[in-house]
């Protein structure tokens, strides 16, 4: 009867090798989106662009400038003439982003604005544009490639070392071969009748 020791010990030696290989690839990843724990991104407040900013004109209603940017995410009683628009963002890994935008009225009109610079775009633009410089890219690296398949099948002819000149010819997939051509005798192509 064949002893259990050296099985139990390929066993335990084989299971330290699975978990070992399980440890390290569960941890790791190329793109950085995998690894724990997962962070969500947090999104706060109100996403404003230039195009929104550059409705604001000195005099508008409190109306007006709702419609322009929103409603604001911060108002208090005691500043009753200021509305305050902060957007925070963390995404799950990287830096945070933080932007404010305050307006300020004078009798219910829009007496000014401050604020820092705003982005020229929402963020479902931005990924839409980031998409599109994706597939732009792979459109020029598949005309590349087309383009040098090109040049390839266009080689000029070369000098044989006898001195004549030969050139590359490549087999239509859509006649016989040579080698068929010569077993058939016919040149491999049968007559119509």
């Amino acid at each position: 009867m064949p002893s259990l020791v050296p099985i139990s010990s390929r066993l335990r030696a084989g299971l330290a090798l699975a978990a070992l290989a399980f440890a390290l690839t569960a941890c790791s990843s190329s793109t950085g989106k995998w690894g724990f724990p997962y962070r969500a991104p947090v999104q706060q407040g109100n996403w404003i662009t230039q195009e929104q900013v550059a409705l604001l004109q000195v005099g508008m209603t409190r109306e007006q400038v709702r419609f322009a940017l929103g409603s604001p995410t911060l108002t208090s009683v005691l500043h009753a003439d200021r509305w305050d628009y902060p957007y925070y963002y963390v995404p799950g890994r990287g830096e945070a982003q933080e932007r404010k935008f305050t307006v300020w009225f004078d009798n219910e009109r829009l007496a000014r604005w401050q604020g820092d610079d705003q982005p020229d775009i929402q963020p479902f633009q931005q990924q839409a544009r980031e998409e599109a410089t994706r597939v732009r890219r792979e459109d020029r690296e598949t005309a590349r490639v087309e383009k040098d398949e090109a040049d390839a099948d266009k080689q000029p002819s070369t000098p044989s070392p006898s001195g004549r000149s030969t050139l590359s010819i490549q087999q239509n997939p859509m006649l016989p071969s040579p080698a068929q051509s010569q077993r058939t005798g016919s040149g491999g192509a049968e007559p119509l009748r």
